[in-house]
């Protein structure tokens, strides 16, 4: 898959069909149009296409009105937004920097100057609610159109839906939120992950007895807290760890946002190592702590509550295998 800061120069310039959107999580309704798209791409011998932004457009205003509270928390970090995508089938995807003069282009210069001239689109797919151009102003009857005058022919999806429940980047958000992680699982068709590289930091869990990796988060993440997770990349199979998710309160109330994982029984270097945090369950919200021996303890009680998930999830399978589950396990 071929990434794109911006639009692609001439000789990159394939016709292509084409989606529009923030693509944030790349939800079980993102996959759904991503199929579309890719069949579309396949049956007219195109390629097929993404445009997304960043920042999120509303980070981007939130950012200019003063009041980040406004800006929607992340789902996903690029990198995984990426991966998603090119899991999808994805060929190209382009990563449009929305600022003031990105949100400033009429629907028409958006239409002539990106998806036409641009992009070359002869196929394109958005959301039913899809606008776009500043303020909003334009829409789907505006592209269809277009497409008339421009040899684009322009198709909606229909909201997805899981059972009563609209599929929606802010679904995810929600549940994340609220520390549900088989609902995010639900919406998102997979487990809840974060990836990014291994960095230095305070060496303070390793002075209070559990080494930690750590990955910076450079948005405000949909859920905080302290959680059972399993990391991939580090060996063959996922190995278990607890992780805290948030700014640190009782060693560093600066609000920088990190990701802390101790990794049981596990003390390599592996900083610079491209890893992936997948989330398994929330035990708690993040406190602060009024010294760094409190603070220990309840990290001891965390790695313990953890270590009794894995153990009890081992069982389980187990007896699974066995065709024998005791009454405690299945209840």
């Amino acid at each position: 898959m071929k990434v794109f800061r911006g639009l692609p120069n001439d000789a990159a310039r394939a016709p292509c069909a084409l989606t529009i959107g923030n693509f944030d999580g790349v939800h079980r309704g993102h996959q759904a149009l991503l199929a579309r798209v890719r069949a579309a791409a396949d049956h007219l011998g195109l390629e097929a296409a993404v445009m997304t932004f960043e920042p999120h457009p509303r980070e981007y205003f939130a950012r200019v009105s003063g009041d980040l509270s406004r800006a929607p928390a992340r789902i996903a970090n690029l990198r995984d937004k990426l991966g998603d995508l090119a899991q999808a089938g994805i060929d190209r995807v382009i990563v449009e920097h929305f600022n003031e003069h990105f949100a400033s282009i009429t629907p028409q210069d958006f239409i002539e100057r990106v998806l036409v001239d641009g992009l070359h689109v002869k196929w394109l797919m958005v959301g039913d609610d899809f606008c776009f151009g500043a303020k909003r102003a334009g829409n789907i009857a505006m592209l269809v159109e277009a497409g008339k005058r421009h040899g684009f022919q322009v198709e909606t999806l229909p909201t997805v839906r899981q059972g009563d429940q609209r599929i929606s980047s802010s679904a995810v958000r929600a549940t994340l939120a609220a520390g549900d992680l088989n609902a995010t699982g639900a919406l998102l068709g997979h487990p809840y992950a974060i990836s990014g590289h291994v960095i230095h930091g305070q060496k303070l869990g390793r002075t209070l007895g559990f080494p930690t990796l750590n990955l910076r988060v450079m948005h405000r993440p949909a859920l905080q807290g302290i959680f059972v997770v399993q990391v991939h990349g580090l060996a063959e199979h996922p190995l278990p760890a607890v992780a805290s998710l948030g700014v640190r309160p009782t060693v560093e109330d600066a609000g920088r946002m990190l990701l802390e994982v101790h990794v049981f029984d596990y003390d390599l270097p592996c900083y610079g190592k491209l890893v992936r945090v997948e989330f398994l369950e929330k035990l708690r919200d993040e406190e602060k702590y009024v010294d760094l021996d409190t603070l220990s303890a309840a990290i001891d009680r965390d790695a313990n509550q953890a270590r009794a998930w894995f153990a009890r999830r081992d069982r389980v399978a187990a007896g699974t295998r066995a065709g024998t589950l005791t009454a405690t396990d299945r209840i």
